[in-house]
């Protein structure tokens, strides 16, 4: 509206007081203040379809909920919890797999697997095998992903070429390998020999060089993995603290132990857990290369024993004794991991 000024009439005057129009700064004024009106007026929001759909379905979105978890945990507990529950179940039983019933015994495989001689030996072959392959997966992927983290001529192909090998079937590796350090003809034995070593072991008959060539060969698949997490961590990597470092004289030593390995802890936290399961899992390479062997025991782990146990000698019972100890075993080392990652973060 226009705003009006009135015009002041005599007393016991009966004419309409004349209305003049207001001055050019009122109606700017009046119409600044009819636009704060309209901005503080609150709009009506209208309820979406899908959000009008879950008000009147009678369980909303807790339904929704329950239609995608609930099968997740059906397909769990079918194949994760209960396999497990039967498989501590069958350790307490004496079960050959030719007789259709399990016989109860208690403790019984519990306390063979302690007294057993070559208990020790397997422990100690699975201890090694999984020290050596983590450390050794997880300091050369650094080291090649370190490497190729720069701008090189043809670093796309020589990354293929490193992730290759992880996607290839272990017992194929296992096959290939056995040809790299055949005794005979291997391309090891080769190469030794053109160096000027002429005692070349015989990594099938030493168990040192057997467990030692199975080792080799693990890492070698698996290398690839932990050079892909490394490489993609070092991506995330603050450049500036890196430029920083190197403003105020860092040397690459210190930047690489002082800098950049802070960055990378969770990373490899992660890659310490995963590659130490797998490698605890290890059954193709082993099975295909030496199985077990030399001289019975030389390369079995306790996976490889498992196997042994449950489907050649059939004690399935005694055979799931040693999975469950290993079982309790990862988990209190992965909780221990978990803990240690959590309190640094």
């Amino acid at each position: 509206m226009t705003r009006v000024s009135e015009t002041t009439l005599p007393a016991g005057s009966s004419r309409t007081p004349f209305r003049r129009p207001a001055s050019g700064f009122h109606r700017v004024f009046a119409r600044e203040r009819q636009a704060a009106n309209v901005r503080r007026r609150p709009e009506r929001v209208l309820p979406s379809n899908r959000a009008r759909g879950l008000r009147h379905r009678p369980w909303g979105d807790y339904g929704l909920f329950l239609v995608l978890v609930v099968p997740n945990l059906v397909l769990l507990g079918l194949f994760v919890y209960r396999p497990l529950v039967d498989n501590i179940r069958l350790s307490f039983t004496d079960w050959n797999l030719a007789e259709p019933f399990a016989h109860f015994i208690g403790v019984r495989n519990y306390r063979e697997w302690w007294t057993r001689a070559d208990t020790w030996q397997i422990v100690g072959n699975t201890v090694i095998f999984t020290a050596f392959a983590v450390g050794g997966s997880m300091v050369l992927g650094l080291a090649l992903a370190l490497l190729l983290d720069r701008k090189l001529f043809g670093r796309n192909v020589v990354r293929s070429v490193i992730f290759a090998p992880f996607v290839i079937s272990g017992a194929a590796v296992g096959v290939a390998f056995q040809f790299i350090f055949d005794p005979g003809f291997g391309l090891v034995q080769d190469l030794l020999h053109r160096i000027g070593i002429t005692n070349v072991p015989d990594f099938y008959q030493d168990p040192h060089w057997a467990l030692f060539m199975v080792t080799v060969t693990y890492i070698w698949k698996n290398l690839g993995y932990t050079f892909v997490i490394y490489l993609a961590a070092l991506q995330g990597v603050r450049r500036e603290l890196l430029e920083a470092a190197a403003i105020d004289g860092a040397g690459r030593w210190t930047t690489f132990t002082r800098v950049l390995l802070p960055q990378l802890r969770p990373t490899t936290y992660f890659l310490s857990i995963t590659v130490m399961l797998n490698s605890l899992q290890v059954f193709d390479i082993i099975n295909v290369m030496t199985r077990g062997g030399p001289l019975g025991t030389g390369t079995t782990t306790m996976v490889y024993q498992v196997y042994q146990e449950s489907f050649r000698n059939f004690r399935a019972g005694y055979g799931a004794t040693v999975a469950t100890i290993m079982f309790v075993v990862l988990l209190v080392i992965t909780l221990i991991q978990v803990r240690v990652m959590d309190r640094d973060e």
